[in-house]
C-alpha cells in the first residue's frame, strides 16, 4: 500500500491515481496526513477492503510531506561504515542519535533556500512509526512501522561544527532542509525491506549510492534502540543514516549551491527532486 499527502489531503495511491480518503471512507478518516497513524491498523485494515476504488490523475508536484507534523524526528549518524570510515572516525556501539526539528519537513518537490556556502546533501531512508513503542525488541521493530519514505538529511556544515561542542540539530534544521517522500510505502510492498538502494544525484551527476544492507544498526534495531529511552509515537519519523559520498568528505569539498538540481532516489519507492536558491 501507498500512502501520499496531495495539498495537504491524505490520499490512498492506486494504479488509477490519487484516492481521497476522507472522501471515500464517508469522513470516517480525516483528511490530516497525519492523523493517520494515530489509527494505523485501522486504516489499514479499511484500505485493504476497497474493491476497485475509483481513483483521480494528479500532479506529483503538488505532494507534500507524508507525515508532515510528526511529534518527534531522529536523525542518526554515522550508521553506514563507509560514511564512519570517511569522515575519519570510528564504528559507533550505539546509534548516534540527533533530532532534526520537525520545522525542517518540506515535501518531495520544490525550492529549497541555501542557508551559506557549505549545504551538504545526505539521502537516507526514513522510517515512519505506525503504532507506539515503548521497550520494543528488535524482533518486533518492523511491527511498529507504517511505512518506509525518502528522506534527505540536508546540513550546514558550517552551523553543525561550530564549536566548542557541535550543533547537529541547529546545522541540519533549516527550513526545508528535511524533505521526504514522494509517498509512503508500506513494509510488506517490498521484495526485501531491509536491502534497498539508495542514492544521490546533483545536476545528473552521481554522489552518492549505498545499500540499507550496510546500516550498522537496521531499522527494527533502531526502534528496539529508541524505544528503550523514549516512547516513539505514531507519524514520528527516524532518518537511518547516509552512505558514504557526502560533499563535506570529498578532496576537493563540495557543496550545494544555488541552481542546483538535487534528485534523491531511494528503490522501491521513488525519487524526489529538488532546486536550491540563494539564502533568503
Amino acid at each position: 500500500m501507498r500512502i501520499a499527502n496531495l495539498d495537504g489531503r491524505l490520499v490512498l495511491l492506486t494504479s488509477g491515481g490519487a484516492l481521497d480518503v476522507e472522501r471515500a471512507s464517508g469522513q470516517r478518516f480525516s483528511a490530516d496526513p497525519h492523523a493517520v497513524y494515530a489509527r494505523w491498523d485501522e486504516f489499514t485494515a479499511w484500505a485493504a477492503g476497497l474493491a476497485d476504488p475509483e481513483a483521480e490523475t494528479f500532479d506529483e508536484t503538488r505532494l507534500r510531506a507524508p507525515s508532515p507534523t510528526p511529534s518527534q524526528v531522529f536523525g542518526v549518524g554515522l550508521n553506514y561504515r563507509d560514511h564512519a570510515a570517511e569522515s575519519g572516525l570510528g564504528l559507533p556501539d550505539s546509534p548516534a542519535v540527533f533530532t532534526k526539528f520537525p520545522s525542517c519537513l518540506t515535501g518531495p518537490y520544490g525550492g529549497i533556500a541555501l542557508t551559506g556556502s557549505t549545504v551538504d546533501w545526505e539521502v537516507e531512508l526514513v522510517a515512519v512509526i505506525g503504532r507506539e513503542a515503548r521497550n520494543v525488541p528488535a524482533e518486533r521493530g518492523w511491527d511498529h512501522v507504517a511505512g518506509l519514505t525518502a528522506g534527505q538529511d540536508l546540513s550546514d556544515r558550517t552551523v553543525q561544527l561550530a564549536g566548542p561542542a557541535p550543533q547537529f540539530s541547529l546545522g541540519k534544521s533549516a527550513p526545508g532542509f528535511g524533505p521526504t517522500g514522494p509517498w509512503l510505502v508500506t513494509p510488506d510492498e517490498f521484495a526485501d525491506r531491509d536491502n534497498l538502494e539508495l542514492s544521490t544525484e546533483v545536476n545528473g551527476e552521481s554522489v552518492q549510492k549505498g545499500r540499507t544492507s550496510d546500516l550498522i544498526f537496521s531499522v527494527p534495531e533502531l526502534v528496539a534502540r529508541l524505544s528503550a529511552i523514549l516512547p516513539l509515537r505514531p507519524g514520528d519519523l527516524i532518518f537511518t543514516g547516509t552512505p558514504s559520498g557526502v560533499g563535506m568528505a570529498r578532496s576537493p569539498q563540495r557543496f550545494l549551491a544555488a541552481g542546483d538540481e538535487l534528485v534523491t532516489t531511494v528503490e522501491g519507492i521513488g525519487s524526489m527532486r529538488h532546486r536550491f536558491t540563494e539564502p533568503s
